[in-house]
């Protein structure tokens, strides 16, 4: 019979790891303030628990996936009812979340102290993809051993990258980078849309160029900006969230990243507009006029 495996948080990247679990046949607890969210986890197989230390008192490896850095460390450490309240020495924390490597290496300290494990080992990939994502894994390489077999249920590559702390570096530069790609995007349409450019013939003739500049988001973004349908794959909120962390992390090292501040002004004007919740495509939106905002809408 395989071993139990833990989980804080099933919301978009957490119910496809759930799943992946399940079917794998591992026995899953999870964790979640989302009643729904409990509610479709114990749908598929899932035991729930009443907080994140009755998750850590019955698992030896437990799995975090949420929004932003300070619900990681509430739940690691924050409260009676954290994880290193209720986990016994020889367990393993992996934070699949996408935080700042700063938080992570806090949190590992303070793990090592009750003699847990910790790994962050943020998500390259979308909800969709799960089970051929990459994770880039910072920590103790024994650790990130004894719980590679789990991880592998939902990732087709754990890439060991360095010490705490490493995994979040990597997984913000890319989100830099996907930044980047994101804001241009949007320009480029909003531009047209002004010259009169048709946008749907503006997408096809260059997504079927062979051009340098055709990458998957790009391939992903511009149907989404044709079609002025934004359900989100990844919102702009949390684009903001790790452009952010990015920037933060940038200062620190004592680099100016000049393109990505400048993205990041679209990203809150975006938010300002209200779009927070939607594709990060629909940053595009912001650049048009407010009347043209209503008729995306």
């Amino acid at each position: 019979m395989k071993r139990q495996v833990g989980l804080v948080g099933c919301g978009l990247m957490g119910a496809p790891i759930a799943a992946r679990l399940v079917d794998y046949g591992y026995n899953v607890v999870v964790f979640d303030k989302s009643a729904a969210a409990l509610e479709s986890a114990h749908s598929i197989g899932c035991a729930t628990a009443v907080s994140p230390r009755q998750v850590a008192e019955t698992s030896r490896v437990v799995l975090i996936s949420l929004p932003r850095p300070e619900h990681v460390t509430d739940v690691v450490r924050g409260s009676e009812d954290c994880l290193l309240a209720g986990m016994a020495a020889g367990s393993v924390i992996v934070d699949t979340s996408t935080v700042d490597p700063t938080t992570s290496k806090e949190n590992a300290r303070a793990a090592a102290e009750l003699g847990v494990g910790y790994l962050d080992c943020p998500i390259l990939g979308r909800p969709a993809g799960c089970g051929n994502w990459t994770l880039p894994a910072g920590g103790d390489p024994e650790h990130l051993r004894t719980v590679t077999p789990i991880l592998e249920a939902f990732a087709s590559r754990v890439v060991h990258i360095g010490p705490s702390g490493h995994g979040n570096t990597l997984k913000l530069l890319n989100n830099l980078m996907f930044g980047a790609i994101n804001s241009v995007t949007a320009e480029m349409f909003a531009l047209a849309e002004r010259v009169g450019m048709e946008p749907g013939l503006l997408f096809d003739t260059i997504v079927h160029s062979g051009a340098g500049t055709v990458s998957n988001l790009f391939k992903e973004l511009g149907p989404k900006v044709v079609a002025e349908e934004f359900t989100p794959n990844f919102t702009v909120s949390n684009l903001h969230k790790d452009v952010g962390l990015g920037l933060a992390m940038a200062d620190a090292a004592g680099i100016d990243l000049e393109f990505s501040k400048a993205g990041q002004r679209l990203n809150e004007k975006a938010q300002a507009a209200g779009l927070g919740d939607e594709d990060t495509a629909a940053v595009f939106k912001a650049l048009i006029s407010k009347e043209r905002r209503s008729e995306a809408s």
